[in-house]
């Protein structure tokens, strides 16, 4: 009896920790304002451990295999994958968030399999990459998107317009906090942008952080986005303000 409880105590504490690590690869997503964050993250890597574990314990005899139900969920994940990818126009969205999906159920698939650090070196090389490689990224991206237009476009044989996705981003006290949201959806409403989302996260000292995902079909029109988060951030109540590109595969 109680070599059965410490067994299934082990089972416990491996799904706990593949949970754990899902959410923290699942931590940089929701960071960056993705389809699937920490939770999401962490039910794939907790389920994928189950379903590993299951495979291993619960169903013995000669002709079980437990490789069987890890390769199942190799493929069943793909289909969750392909919820978060979306198509706008000759964009795509979703692919890397798809991909740490796929990973987190490797972590999970790992934890479950009893294998502990490597698991959690497999979360910190998935972690790395979305992190350290999404500057190197984002370079290249500015640097070759003219050839990559040119190339689109001829392949399409039309002038399609395309969108390109941007975040404005302004800080300000948890007080302040429906103002500034008011004042940025204000600016969001630009004839030229399209709002895609707005979030508010926690900052530091009773302060958050508010988000505004907006997309723009002419990239030469970036003065737009710079005339809004200038005079957002000209606002008393706004500490600091800012705007970013975000890849069209993030």
């Amino acid at each position: 009896m109680g070599a059965d409880l410490m067994a299934v105590g082990g089972m416990v504490l491996s799904a706990l920790f593949a949970g754990i690590l899902g959410a923290l690869i699942g931590l940089e997503r929701q960071w960056r304002l993705r389809t699937a964050g920490m939770r999401t993250n962490a039910l794939v890597s907790i389920g994928a451990a189950l379903f590993v574990i299951l495979g291993s314990h619960a169903l013995p005899g000669a002709t079980a295999d437990p490789t069987r139900v890890a390769a199942q969920v190799v493929s069943g994940i793909g289909f969750l994958g392909a919820g978060v990818i979306l198509r706008e126009g000759l964009n795509i969205r979703g692919l890397t968030t798809a991909a740490t999906l796929w990973c987190a159920a490797a972590v999970g698939s790992l934890a479950g399999a009893g294998m502990p650090l490597l698991a959690a070196c497999g979360a910190a090389l998935i972690t790395a990459t979305n992190v350290l490689l999404r500057p190197v990224s984002t370079a290249l991206n500015r640097r070759l998107r003219p050839r990559i237009d040119l190339i689109e476009a001829a392949e399409d044989g039309s002038d399609a317009e395309q969108t390109h996705e941007y975040v404005l981003e302004a800080v300000t006290s948890e007080k302040s906090e429906q103002r500034v949201r008011a004042l940025l959806l204000q600016e969001a409403a630009h004839p030229s942008l399209i709002l895609r989302s707005v979030r508010v996260r926690p900052g530091e000292s009773a302060q958050v952080r508010i988000r505004a995902e907006v997309s723009v079909e002419d990239p030469d029109r970036l003065d737009v986005i710079e005339q809004a988060i200038s005079r957002v951030g000209t606002d008393p109540k706004v500490t600091a303000s800012r705007w970013w590109a975000v890849p069209a595969d993030d």
